[in-house]
């Protein structure tokens, strides 16, 4: 991985070829930065979802909050019981304790960097997604890490009203 970090970690660059992508049925993730590498400042990475496409499921975060910032598409997101739609260029923070999914709208795709602040390790928690997707890891994996991820499932009938087809 190409990663410049100065002795003080005043910048961090990766390079888009040196970020490791992992693909899914619909959709893929490149992963920026984590906690460790940016000194606990944020975690980046970019989610490309396929037109319709899940992303997360509700969820909430005790510590960090998550911004989308919209590269392309159109972005359906969760923000405790609201749906909202963001469309390219758009910007939606979600704070700590708000529950939040996202998934590209109906219809069409979604680029979307994602930002966690204050970073937390998230990219161990990605590859066991990756893990579990493919039938390398147990579900129940995911739903034992929670607290080691800060990622806290719940159930949000908002989100599923919004995500069933009418």
């Amino acid at each position: 991985m190409s990663l410049l970090t100065p002795a003080d970690r005043g910048a961090v660059l990766v390079r888009d070829a040196d970020a490791e992508t992992l693909r899914g049925a619909g959709s893929s993730l490149r992963l920026f930065a984590d906690a460790g590498t940016t000194g606990g400042a944020v975690s980046a990475h970019r989610v490309t979802l396929a037109p319709g496409a899940d992303g997360a499921a509700p969820h909430h975060h005790t510590g960090a909050a998550e911004l989308f910032f919209v590269l392309g598409g159109r972005l359906q997101a969760l923000t405790g019981e609201d749906v909202v739609t963001a469309d390219e260029g758009d910007f939606l923070l979600v704070p700590p304790r708000m529950p939040h999914a996202f998934a590209a709208e109906p219809g069409t795709e979604a680029d979307v960097l994602i930002v966690i602040t204050p970073g937390v390790e998230r990219f161990d928690y990605f590859r066991l997604l990756d893990r579990v997707s493919k039938g390398t890891a147990d579900p129940q994996e995911i739903l034992e890490s929670q607290e080691r991820f800060d990622n806290f499932f719940l159930d949000s009938p908002a989100w599923r009203r919004a995500r069933t087809p009418h």
